[in-house]
């Protein structure tokens, strides 16, 4: 079970703490410690329109290149801005008056947060920097620049922790999915390898049972006969989905009369409907029955054509001629025929 937060409510916590920002710094205009207000009110809506911009709501959780460098450059503008009106050597402190060093680190933190940590360490130590020339190493931690760092740190270790998780999710998910596919593989390849082995016993054991009995003294329309079980046989592995009842029946009668039949079933017919495959079998069937080619050979065609299967019937010319030379014999096309995908296109034999 997944347990997951909502982004809009997220969103909404981050700006009601960049808010808050803005009232200690409203307050902040009302207790005398600026110099100059206007400094600090711009600096105000500066923030505002950067912190709106980088929470508003997107697509991508990868904050674009421009925005990450908007956000820096605020963050590089907010601390010279606000210093300049404040005095660093105040006896107890400037007080929340130095709002601007918690803005930073919530705006770099949710930098960070939207995958942009190279900006945000860049803005983090901009105000490390200014923050030494302005009152010295003694502010870092009396203005909290070190806790906006650390904000910056934990949000980059979770970061990088929950993008480790996803990636090592994603992983195990794609190992899960390959486990399910290859004991779906090995299933299937067991259940062919039995109805293969049942449809062979079937087909082979008269013959086999009369080989024992004759002790292997087979008569020579016998062992033609092995010869056609033994093609048949081999026609079930090579043909798969080209054969049914009808067209074994009609290659049996074809081979029987002295027809080298071959079917060579490629994966190209696997996405026709029963009924579509039930009509370009019987097609093919009928085709067996009426050719009187000496060779016959059916392939599937490729998915994306729209002829499902072709059917070739060569004839050898024995050309006299050609024999006393020492030639071979010359093959002519008695049938070609392509059986559509589609009934809609019929297909006729060119003979």
């Amino acid at each position: 079970m997944t347990i997951g937060v909502p982004r809009v409510l997220i969103v909404a916590l981050a700006a009601v703490f960049s808010g808050y920002h803005l009232v200690l710094a409203g307050y902040s205009l009302t207790m005398g410690y600026a110099s100059e207000p206007g400094a600090v009110v711009a600096g105000m809506i500066l923030y505002a329109v950067v912190t709106a911009a980088v929470l508003w709501p997107a697509r991508e959780a990868r904050m674009p290149i421009w925005l990450a460098s908007f956000s820096l450059g605020v963050a590089v503008a907010l601390p010279p801005l606000i210093t300049a009106v404040l005095d660093p050597a105040r006896p107890g402190g400037n007080g929340y008056a130095t709002w601007y060093v918690a803005a930073i680190g919530t705006l770099m933190t949710i930098t960070t947060v939207r995958l942009r940590p190279g900006f945000a360490w860049a803005g983090i130590i901009f105000l490390v920097v200014q923050t030494l020339f302005w009152s010295g190493p003694g502010a870092l931690g009396t203005i909290g620049v070190i806790g906006s760092a650390s904000w910056v740190g934990g949000a980059h270790i979770l970061t990088n922790t929950l993008a480790k998780a996803s990636r090592d999710s994603e992983r195990f998910a794609q190992a899960e999915r390959e486990a399910t596919e290859w004991q779906a593989a090995q299933e299937a390849h067991l259940h062919e390898r039995q109805f293969r082995l049942g449809q062979t016993s079937v087909m082979a054991l008269p013959m086999l049972r009369t080989i024992r009995s004759s002790g292997g003294n087979l008569t020579s329309a016998q062992r033609a006969e092995c010869l056609h079980l033994e093609a048949a046989i081999r026609d079930e592995i090579r043909g798969r989905k080209l054969l049914n009842d009808a067209v074994r029946e009609q290659v049996m009668l074809a081979r029987r009369r002295g027809t080298i039949v071959t079917l060579l079933d490629e994966g190209g017919i696997d996405d026709l409907s029963e009924a579509d495959l039930d009509r370009v079998l019987g097609r093919l069937a009928l085709a067996l029955r009426e050719t009187t080619a000496d060779r016959v050979i059916a392939r599937t065609v490729p998915e994306g054509s729209d002829v499902a299967v072709t059917v070739v019937g060569l004839r050898t010319v024995d050309d006299e001629a050609v024999t006393l030379l020492g030639g071979e014999p010359d093959d002519e096309v008695e049938l070609w025929l392509e059986i559509p995908r589609s009934a809609a296109k019929p297909a006729d034999p060119v003979d």
